[in-house]
């Protein structure tokens, strides 16, 4: 398991489990930690990222709260299953991207169909014709 891809920084406005949240997410959201991916064990995690357990145990727990992981005592805990919780968290990321991009256009003047032209070439993979 690479931990050394776990980066925190104290210049971070959010709190560290936020951040140790977040990166996980983002690890799942990609699929680079599958459904049933053990995760780092709370002492192993706090340990590489210079955190306190309860850190560590505090991200653990918000992150089982949303249904992203379940624990198993005495097993570790693990990515929960790509249905469900976990399903509803990445369309909530994705309407959250969308929402920023909608606010970008709206600070940029874009018109909804502008707007739409834009992600359909992106979808498309198409340029925009602008640099």
């Amino acid at each position: 398991m690479a931990l050394d891809t776990f980066q925190l920084s104290q210049a971070d406005s959010r709190p560290m489990y936020v951040q140790i949240m977040d990166h996980i997410k983002q690890l799942v959201i990609e699929g680079t930690w599958p459904a049933g991916h053990g995760l780092p064990s709370i002492r192993e995690l706090a340990v590489s990222v210079q955190v306190s357990v309860i850190t560590v145990k505090r991200a653990y727990q918000e992150l089982e709260g949303a249904g992203i992981i379940y624990t198993r005592q005495g097993m570790g805990s693990f990515v929960a299953e790509q249905t469900g919780a976990v399903s509803e968290f990445k369309l909530r990321e994705l309407d959250d991207t969308l929402q920023q991009a909608a606010a970008t256009a709206r600070l940029l003047k874009l018109s909804d169909s502008e707007l739409i032209e834009r992600l359909t070439a992106v979808l498309n993979n198409k340029s925009t014709g602008e640099g």
